[in-house]
């Protein structure tokens, strides 16, 4: 056989070999990581009740998703670590590998879908709320119609606020800064997960005695996924495995519930549902 021929065919052979492994590598790499160095780092957002939030008194994170970040590290069998992450950039960290998962109030969409996997049992669903000084007259999402409302950067709420309604749509860095432009009178609504503002009107009703959640339905409710990088399988069944284990026992409807999220009905069907099976 002639030389070129024999260099071309382990050529070939290697190629292939190269390629099974990088496979085979990209497929359990970040499970084999994880267990590897006995951690499981988890992005999430800090900005308020009940997800996330830093307690004042023990600066300990605290929060629903902290929590459930908890319980899926202790299903894998290491430790936690968190790191904290904002809207404009979780997405990045995430594919960085600056966190192997993300748990930060991030719903479905099949635009986020196209760039990242996610685990496919959700662990809530979430819809907006838009929150409004008292004496603005709004009634409902259609009023928003031609007017300037603020969300998060990266938020999956501008389609609808823009597209839908005729919003005018402010993206800002986070939700506490969306917030501050409401009462500095930079927009006419705020709209966020509405389990978040509904405790903060709660929680610091001085504070936002003048304002209101009126409009009697949410925006566009999502399921709340976990989201991490493309392709990797192993952790994606694993973390479903965990997240199937946690509704079926009662667990995430109890970490819900400790964490007082208003709206549980969603958290009770899976329970009833897996619990069945």
């Amino acid at each position: 056989m002639p030389a070129n021929t024999i260099a071309r065919t382990i050529f070939g052979l290697a190629l292939s070999v190269a390629t099974l492994v990088a496979t085979h590598a990209s497929a359990d790499a970040t499970l084999d990581r994880i267990k590897g160095r006995g951690k499981l780092t988890v992005g999430v957002i800090l900005s308020g009740a009940p997800f996330g939030f830093i307690a004042p008194k023990s600066q300990e994170q605290k929060g629903y998703n902290v929590d459930l970040a908890k319980a899926l590290a202790a299903d894998l069998g290491v430790e936690l670590e968190t790191v904290t992450v904002t809207p404009p950039n979780r997405v990045q960290f995430l594919q960085q590998g600056k966190v192997d998962i993300l748990i930060a109030n991030m719903q479905y969409t099949d635009e986020r879908a196209k760039v990242l996997d996610y685990v496919p049992t959700p662990y809530d669903r979430a819809g907006g709320a838009a929150v409004v000084r008292k004496d603005s007259g709004l009634k409902d999402w259609a009023d928003l119609k031609g007017k300037p409302v603020c969300i998060s950067q990266g938020s999956n709420y501008a389609q609808p606020l823009a597209e839908t309604y005729g919003a005018v749509v402010k993206g800002l860095p986070s939700q506490p800064e969306s917030l501050l432009a409401l009462q500095g009178g930079n927009c006419v609504a705020a709209v966020h997960v509405g389990a978040t503002v509904g405790l903060l009107l709660q929680d610091r009703a001085d504070e936002w005695k003048d304002y209101e959640i009126p409009f009697p339905t949410e925006l566009i409710p999502s399921d709340s996924v976990i989201w991490l990088r493309q392709g990797e399988k192993d952790t994606q069944a694993a973390l479903d495995g965990a997240v199937k284990k946690l509704h079926a026992s009662g667990k995430m409807l109890e970490l819900a519930k400790a964490n007082r999220l208003l709206n549980t009905q969603y958290l009770e069907e899976e329970n009833k549902k897996l619990s069945a099976k």
